[in-house]
C-alpha cells in the first residue's frame, strides 16, 4: 500500500466522483481509477459502490476513510517536522473562518503568516454550515484550525479565547419594545425573528437562552450571512439578537438594544487536542501575538 493510493482514494471520498478527484489532483482518471482498484485489492474491500451516475462510499470506505486522513496527515508531520530541523516551514494549513467577528484581523494574521513562513500553503475554508459544521471538520480532520463560537468547551480541541460580547436585540424602529431598559425575553414571544440556520454559534447560544428561559420564539426565516439577515431586519421583516461588533453604527433603518438575562457569545481558535505541528504551532504564536495586541483577556 502507498501513501499515493490513499491520497487517490480520499480525494475521490471527498469529492464524490473520479473525475472531479482526477481533475483536483491533476491526475489522468483512468490512472487514478486503476490505482483507487490496487488499494481496494491490497486491503481485500471495496471502498465505493460506483454506478454510471455517482459513486459513493461503502461502509467498508467509510470506516477507512479517517485513518487514512490520519497516515497521510502523519506523513505530512514527519516531512513538517524533518523540514523545521533545517529552519524551514512547509506543508499546508487548511483553516475554517466563521463569517465575521472583530476581536482579532484574522486576515492580517494570516497574511503575516504567509510573509514568514511562504512554504506553507494556506487554505481558508467558509463557515457554510457554521460552527458544527467547522467542528466536525476539525475532528474528521479536513481542517486543522478553526475560529468558532462555542458555548461549551468542545471535547477532542484545544481552544485559545479570542473575545466574547453580550447579544444586543436589533429591530427596525416600529418593532422595537418601547422604553430604555434592557428588553426581556419574554417580551419577544410574539415578535417574528430573522436568525441564523440551525448549528450557527449566535443561533445556538440564542436557542439555549430562550429554552433555558421557558420561552418559546417565531423564527420565520433561517439566512447564512451576516450583511442579508440585517438587510432583512433593517427592511421591516423581523428583529434579530445579534453580537454588537457585527451591526453597523450608521444603520438609520434598524435600532439596538441590550437583553435580559444577558446572552454571551464566546470566540475561540480550535485545534485537535494532542495533533500539533510545526506550522500549527507558528500560527498559534501569531494569534497569542495579535491577541496581546488587542489586549484581549
Amino acid at each position: 500500500m502507498e501513501l499515493r493510493q490513499l491520497e487517490h482514494f480520499v480525494a475521490v471520498a471527498e469529492d464524490g466522483s473520479f473525475t472531479k478527484a482526477a481533475r483536483r489532483l491533476n491526475y489522468v482518471q483512468s490512472a487514478l481509477s486503476v490505482s483507487v482498484q490496487g488499494l481496494e485489492r491490497e486491503l481485500g474491500v471495496r471502498l465505493f459502490d460506483r454506478t454510471t451516475h455517482r459513486v459513493a462510499l461503502t461502509a467498508a470506505g467509510e470506516a477507512i476513510v479517517p485513518t487514512a486522513r490520519r497516515t497521510l496527515a502523519a506523513a505530512e508531520d514527519t516531512l513538517d517536522v524533518a523540514a523545521a530541523f533545517k529552519g524551514v516551514l512547509r506543508g499546508r494549513l487548511r483553516i475554517g473562518i466563521m463569517q465575521a467577528f472583530t476581536f482579532i484581523d484574522v486576515a492580517a494574521v494570516l497574511g503575516e503568516f504567509h510573509r514568514l513562513h511562504p512554504g506553507v500553503e494556506i487554505g481558508v475554508h467558509p463557515a457554510a454550515g457554521g460552527t458544527a459544521a467547522l467542528l466536525t471538520e476539525l475532528r474528521q480532520g479536513t481542517l486543522d484550525a478553526a475560529f468558532v463560537a462555542l458555548i461549551d468547551p468542545p471535547v477532542g480541541m484545544t481552544t485559545i479565547p479570542l473575545g466574547s460580547e453580550d447579544l444586543v436585540l436589533v429591530a427596525p424602529p416600529d418593532k422595537m419594545p418601547s422604553g430604555q431598559r434592557a428588553v426581556r425575553l419574554d417580551a419577544l414571544s410574539d415578535a417574528t425573528f430573522i436568525d441564523f440556520p440551525a448549528g450557527w454559534g449566535v443561533r445556538t447560544v440564542v436557542d439555549r437562552a430562550f429554552a433555558a428561559a421557558g420561552v418559546e420564539r417565531q423564527v420565520t426565516m433561517e439566512i447564512a450571512d451576516v450583511a442579508t439577515c440585517l438587510q432583512l431586519v433593517g427592511a421591516g421583516l423581523g428583529v434579530a439578537l445579534f453580537p454588537p461588533s457585527m451591526v453597523p453604527a450608521d444603520e438609520p433603518r434598524i435600532r439596538v438594544r441590550p437583553i435580559s438575562p444577558k446572552i454571551t457569545w464566546h470566540v475561540v481558535m480550535a485545534t485537535p487536542a494532542g495533533r500539533t505541528s510545526a506550522a500549527i504551532d507558528a500560527l498559534i504564536a501569531l494569534v497569542n501575538e495579535a491577541r496581546a495586541l488587542a489586549q484581549l483577556p
